[in-house]
């Protein structure tokens, strides 16, 4: 009990232990004086959490402590400061080197070793740009400076828009916005030289719809249970307004809508009456019809595209089923 007492001891200095001198057979005369003022001076530090029995450090010292305590004996030279040696152990794992422990905590070369502060800073590193708020001034000047930001990082990689938002209104049609925010959003991506490619998760109403129907034709995306809903502008709170600005305010409403007409049959390749008809109340589409009416171009089933592609044609089926097509038929 004495040997086990010295092998704690001797590995964790700081742990008081009240154990006398005599017991340790292995104790020179020259050392106990010292040995003895630095216990004293180890008591006084605070008490440590307890050690785990079950600790493979400790029971390798405890069974080098029962076969040749001689080995941890520290030289008299040393004052009883210096940790002991660790050659005793055949493992040369105990301590990791600076190179490992860099290694560990790195994600890989290529990365950064301090992660940016915020999720949308992360998701810029895959060039994604999300939104998921109603269009209000603070997701537009974020929105914006993400996609300026990706152009000069690189002008010729694509930028991915995940949409999930109710455009400049609320769930429940209160609107929050300006139409100019989704207009803004719109322009910037008109004038950007990377190929947008557009997904929507969730919902894509109003001015959320356009900017879905803006992406780069042919990489249009929608889920499969996500929505698409085209709605004409409302009308904000009015307040104690003077009839005349009142009547301002409606023919600038009416200006937006036409506006939003003829970038939506622009886009989907629908006649301007036709979606002008459609938008008098809210017109609602899930994913299919939302390809059919050309606001996205295909909806990411998974695995669809690549069950597809596996797919044989009718001729190769014919072949590999030994039926011979005669010409005439």
């Amino acid at each position: 009990m004495a040997v086990g007492a010295l092998s704690f001891r001797t590995v964790c200095p700081q742990i008081p232990m009240a154990v006398p001198a005599s017991s340790f057979p292995f104790s020179s005369p020259t050392s106990a004086a010292p040995r003895r003022a630095a216990s004293t001076r180890r008591m006084a530090l605070p008490p440590m959490p307890p050690l785990n029995p079950k600790d493979p450090f400790l029971s390798k010292l405890a069974s080098v402590a029962a076969s040749a305590p001689e080995a941890l004996a520290v030289p008299p030279s040393l004052d009883g400061e210096t940790p002991p040696f660790l050659d005793i152990f055949d493992s040369p794992k105990l301590m990791a080197t600076p190179a490992q422990v860099e290694h560990s905590v790195s994600y890989n070369e290529h990365r950064p070793r301090k992660p940016p502060p915020d999720l949308p800073s992360l998701l810029l590193h895959g060039r994604i740009v999300y939104i998921g708020m109603p269009l209000v001034p603070a997701v537009t000047e974020l929105v914006i400076a993400e996609m300026l930001y990706l152009q000069w990082m690189d002008p010729k990689q694509p930028i991915y828009l995940y949409i999930n938002s109710t455009g400049t209104t609320r769930d429940d049609g209160e609107t929050v916005g300006m139409e100019t925010e989704g207009f803004a959003i719109y322009d910037a991506m008109m004038q950007l030289k990377n190929e947008i490619q557009t997904v929507a998760v969730g919902a894509a109403i109003g001015q959320a719809c356009l900017l879905l129907a803006a992406g780069k034709k042919g990489r249009r995306f929608m889920m499969p249970h996500a929505k698409a809903m085209i709605q004409q502008p409302r009308v904000p709170s009015t307040g104690q307004l003077p009839a005349s600005d009142v009547l301002i305010r409606a023919k600038e409403i009416i200006n937006n809508r036409d506006t939003l007409v003829k970038l939506l049959a622009k886009h989907t390749g629908n006649p301007v009456e036709s979606v002008s008809k459609l938008m008098r109340r809210p017109f609602y589409m899930d994913s299919i019809k939302a390809q059919e009416f050309g606001v996205i171009d295909k909806i990411l089933w998974r695995g669809q595209e690549k069950i597809m592609a596996d797919a044989l044609s009718a001729e190769e089926w014919d072949k590999r089923a030994g039926i011979k097509v005669v010409d005439g038929m």
